[in-house]
């Protein structure tokens, strides 16, 4: 006989405060809104499980203007469910109950009841992040913004001792943006230092491969998303000539056929970001897909608190990955919950001499 139980749902509102302007080509971020889901089991309030839906604005299929009253009635939906214990069982029923179109929503719920299934300590799969301390190497982020403050995150991040630097483009002259990175290539080698560029869809069709062709002098291991999203045939294009390995990000972004997209386009890696792609469950099907294929892949956050950032590290170390992940972003903000994720020298741990401060 399997055992069942029925959980209760809820949720925590908390507006981030971000340390700078966060620059994207979507605009300029100054404050980011969560909402912390607990899971609990009415006759054991003693565990909770805390999961994070955290839409991104202008980009998350589920941000809009109704998302608390929609979360709200999701929510009041689950409370009428029963849940088995099994991993599988649990993220096959949340595909089920949460449709594609909330894929925040239904991480974030994903979340919450695996780590309330694994006793409420913020473990969420069986990993080596959080059993062993594996650290999980990570990309450096570069925010865009004018030149001296691009400049001086570039600065910091080398003294930091990232190997691994990733700049978003597309904010300032091309040129200066061109200047940049060659001030990182003046000091480090493609050996010493890896850079990643993020266009997040900033060049026309027209100029990208001159674009690209100029960027490849620097010795670029990718470009994120250098055309906008749904332009499949021009970056089907891209990706067979281009001089500088693309990854798609946006562009996985409600995609209701997956084999379609990579079939089609060709990539030679993308991003995943489960808030989102889907969850955990899609998450881990874009990957099986994409090594069936030889595309390479990593894993970054979208700006979530250390909830959802340790999550998704936790996901990304059940693949044991051996190349940075996009998974800095913990320092973002002032009012972060305080956790156990630290990041040092290119690495993000998780340090169980910290605790994890109650989000309630």
């Amino acid at each position: 006989m399997v055992n069942t139980v029925q959980l209760q749902f809820s949720y925590l509102k908390r507006t981030l405060i971000f340390r700078f302007d966060a620059g994207t080509s979507r605009g300029v971020l100054k404050t980011r809104d969560v909402y912390w889901i607990q899971a609990t089991d009415p006759k054991n309030r003693e565990i909770k499980g805390w999961g994070e839906a955290a839409p991104l604005v202008k980009l998350s299929p589920d941000y809009r203007d109704d998302f608390e009253e929609v979360l709200n009635r999701i929510l009041q939906k689950l409370n009428g469910e029963t849940w088995e214990s099994e991993q599988d069982s649990v993220l096959a029923k949340l595909k089920d109950l949460i449709p594609s179109e909330l894929p925040a929503i239904r991480f974030g719920v994903e979340t919450a009841v695996l780590d309330w299934k694994n006793g409420g300590k913020k473990r969420i799969l069986t990993n080596d992040f959080f059993d062993s301390q594996k650290p999980i190497p990570i990309n450096g982020l570069i925010w865009m913004g004018d030149r001296e403050f691009m400049l001086e995150q570039i600065d910091q991040k080398l003294n930091e001792g990232f190997n691994c630097i990733k700049m978003k483009i597309g904010a300032i002259d091309f040129e200066q943006e061109i200047a940049l990175l060659g001030y990182i290539r003046s000091q480090f080698s493609s050996e010493q230092i890896t850079l990643r560029v993020d266009a997040n869809g900033a060049f026309s069709r027209a100029e990208a491969l001159k674009k690209l062709e100029r960027l490849a002098e620097f010795d670029i291991q990718s470009i994120e998303q250098p055309i906008p999203a749904g332009n499949w045939n021009e970056m089907r294009r891209l990706c067979e000539v281009t001089p500088v390995a693309i990854a798609l990000d946006e562009e996985l972004i409600g995609v209701p056929d997956k084999e379609q997209l990579l079939d089609q386009i060709k990539p030679q890696h993308i991003i995943l970001k489960p808030t989102l792609v889907g969850g955990i469950l899609e998450t881990q099907d874009w990957i099986h897909l994409a090594q069936s294929r030889n595309i390479g892949w990593w894993m970054t956050s979208a700006l979530e608190s250390n909830i959802g950032l340790n999550a998704i590290s936790q996901l990304a170390s059940t693949f044991n990955p051996a190349i940075p992940q996009g998974l800095g972003t913990g320092k973002l903000y002032h009012n972060n919950l305080q956790s156990p994720l630290e990041i040092q020298s290119g690495f993000i741990r998780y340090n169980t001499d910290t605790a994890w401060e109650d989000p309630s």
